[in-house]
């Protein structure tokens, strides 16, 4: 009789191995993989506390104060802004600006129909200026995705 199968059986994530084996479908994970098994990996650090500092209006929340996830498609400027700031210092990775971007988190705006919109938003702001920087001189920079409670 066959042995039942485990959780990891059923898990199609694949799984960290050594730098050398390629365990992923993409050259980006595979690139992020080998630095983390051989150097110190640089990340972001308080998205919040940078988005409050440039002072959002109430209209650019949506009249949602505090929904900083909102922020990503009403003042995408203010979101790349921040990642620019970190990447300019030489941060290797920058987490979306999608922490609250739940249904819980949106719920209590009244939002939560919009959780697709607003991780995407995040995610693409992102994306685009990490390839950015990564043009400017071939270095790679990665995304992080933000998930909260």
């Amino acid at each position: 009789m066959a042995a039942s199968p485990t959780p990891h059986d059923l898990d199609p994530t694949p799984i960290a191995g050594p730098a050398s084996a390629s365990t992923s479908k993409t050259p980006r994970a595979d690139a992020l993989r080998e630095a983390l098994a051989s150097r110190v990996v640089v990340a972001d650090g308080a998205m919040g506390t940078m988005l409050q500092a440039a002072d959002p209006s109430l209209e650019d929340f949506q009249q949602l104060e505090g929904c900083n996830e909102v922020l990503n498609v009403t003042r995408p400027d203010i979101v790349a802004s921040v990642h620019e700031a970190y990447f300019a210092v030489g941060v290797d990775c920058v987490e979306t600006n999608t922490f609250g971007a739940n249904f819980a988190a949106l719920a209590e705006y009244d939002i939560a129909g919009r959780v697709g919109e607003l991780s995407e938003a995040g995610a693409r702001i992102a994306r685009e200026v990490a390839d950015s920087f990564t043009g400017r001189d071939g270095r790679q920079r990665w995304v992080l995705g933000s998930m909260g409670p």
